[in-house]
């Protein structure tokens, strides 16, 4: 006797009458009779119906919700509505007890923050089962890109002593006594005591060395764990997060965009191909919720055809200059229905005006370029007018900015000016500094937050919601 998953015996392969065992976690057992079985496999569940006059009235009060359960029976044709087979039990044996009493996933709703302080649980529900799954076809989708299109996976440090963003704001690695620590002759803590031999941090970014591999190997890309030590409560941060981060030889900006469009184009579109039941699921719950809504707060989109919206769409490119004026003359500017108003050049945009931008204005994703040097990294190549860098950015309906990218600084005389300007020590980044002087050459890269386009492809509106334990202030739990 084969055993199978859930998804296995629901997909219509399996010859009707055919002797079949599953193992899975009861959902409910109503009647003492029916069982609604779910292996994580599928979102749906199978029904597995016991003749309780042939079953020990005492395994019978064991199959509880949250119970694990080994079931033998024939697949038959379903009698009952909303399923096309059920399985006929001829054994039901119980794995695991699960006390009704004290099992926190009852079946009924819950609130998100209640399964967020049960998260080594939230995932046998429906959302959050659905939500993982989709997380792994897209993490499945990204190295299927990369590898079908002459990337090479490489592995970034994790611990490192450099800041790649110069956003200071880093996780202090050290194996120094915190009650007691060497101190140098200025009454400092004295680093070249520590493990290291110097201070060092979690990374916040693989694009550094990415930029190295991509310089001898050609095309390279980043995904990995990346860590902020931002003291920020949002739903839109987290304090250790994923980043992919391709870095690629010999390309410049146009090139840039074209490779990250295609790259979101495909891996939105494997998900829409290879995950159909889940985001209907997922799609199904946002309608639900928009409907409690005022009109004024409902999506214009359902998740689904956002996500078409990506696909079907080209990005229409813009240079920051000349989105600058359409937000500056735009509506809600004048009227002052913006909660930042733009009234000069050099404006940092939020994005309300990323949205406003893709959803109102061009009604498709946008390609922002050329941005205002002062509010870019000092990586980043210098235009010609010696005021914007060669960066660009991508923004997506109902979040804004998704990927930020650029040309990089190829220059070794440029990059050591932009450096000295924001007081970035030469000796710091001499390997990255290196590379400008043994065989420079144009490149370009950018990064995406895995845990944004999780967000955007389940339409989670918490990032907390799309990563399986989160980390944020005050809270490393599990």
């Amino acid at each position: 006797m084969k055993s199978y998953t859930v998804s296995e015996l629901l997909s219509q392969n399996i010859a009707p009458n055919t002797e079949v065992e599953i193992k899975g976690w009861v959902r409910t057992f109503r009647a003492n009779r029916f069982i609604a079985l779910n292996d994580g496999s599928t979102l749906s569940n199978i029904q597995c119906v016991v003749d309780f006059e042939n079953f020990d009235e005492a395994l019978l009060k064991r199959i509880t919700t949250g119970a694990a359960v080994h079931i033998k029976g024939d697949l038959v044709e379903s009698q009952g509505k909303g399923q096309t087979v059920e399985i006929q039990a001829t054994f039901v044996d119980v794995l695991g007890d699960s006390d009704p009493e004290t099992y926190p996933i009852q079946p009924k709703k819950h609130s998100f923050e209640f399964l967020r302080e049960n998260a080594h649980l939230r995932t046998r529900t429906n959302t959050f089962s659905a939500v993982m799954r989709l997380r792994s076809a897209l993490s499945f989708a990204i190295h299927k890109y990369f590898n079908e299109n002459g990337f090479y996976y490489m592995h970034a440090p994790i611990i490192t002593g450099s800041d790649a963003e110069g956003a200071g704001e880093m996780f202090k690695v050290t194996s120094l006594d915190s009650k007691n620590p060497p101190l140098n002759d200025a009454g400092e803590v004295d680093y070249t005591k520590d493990f290291f031999g110097k201070e060092t941090n979690l990374t916040v970014s693989g694009q550094l060395e990415a930029e190295t591999y991509a310089m001898s190997l050609g095309k390279v890309y980043t995904f990995g764990p990346t860590f902020r030590a931002e003291n920020s409560n949002t739903s839109r941060h987290l304090a250790e997060f994923w980043m992919i981060e391709p870095e690629v030889a010999f390309m410049d900006l146009p090139g840039n965009m074209d490779l990250a469009e295609d790259f979101m184009k495909s891996v939105i579109q494997y998900v829409l191909e290879n995950n159909k039941e889940d985001l209907e699921f997922l799609d199904k719950r946002l309608q639900d919720e928009d409907k409690k809504k005022p009109q004024a707060e409902r999506s214009p989109m359902t998740l689904i055809e956002k996500l078409k919206f990506v696909t079907d769409n080209n990005f229409k490119r813009v240079s920051y200059t000349e989105a600058i004026d359409i937000l500056r003359n735009s509506k809600p500017n004048k009227k002052k229905k913006f909660k930042y108003i733009i009234d000069e050049w050099g404006a940092d945009l939020q994005s309300e005006h990323e949205r406003y931008l893709v959803e109102k204005h061009f009604n498709c994703p946008v390609i922002l370029f050329d941005y205002p040097a002062n509010i870019k990294a000092f990586y980043m190549r210098l235009n010609d007018d010696g005021k914007t860098v060669r960066a660009m950015d991508i923004l997506f309906p109902g979040i804004g900015e998704i990927v930020g990218g650029a040309q990089r600084e190829e220059r070794l005389d440029v990059l050591k000016q932009k450096m000295a300007a924001i007081d970035i020590p030469e000796e710091d980044l001499w390997w990255y500094l290196d590379l400008r002087k043994f065989g420079t050459a144009v490149h370009s890269g950018f990064g995406l937050g895995f845990e944004r386009l999780v967000m955007f492809a389940t339409g989670m509106t918490n990032i907390r919601d799309v990563i399986p334990f989160p980390r944020t202030p005050q809270n490393a739990e599990f």
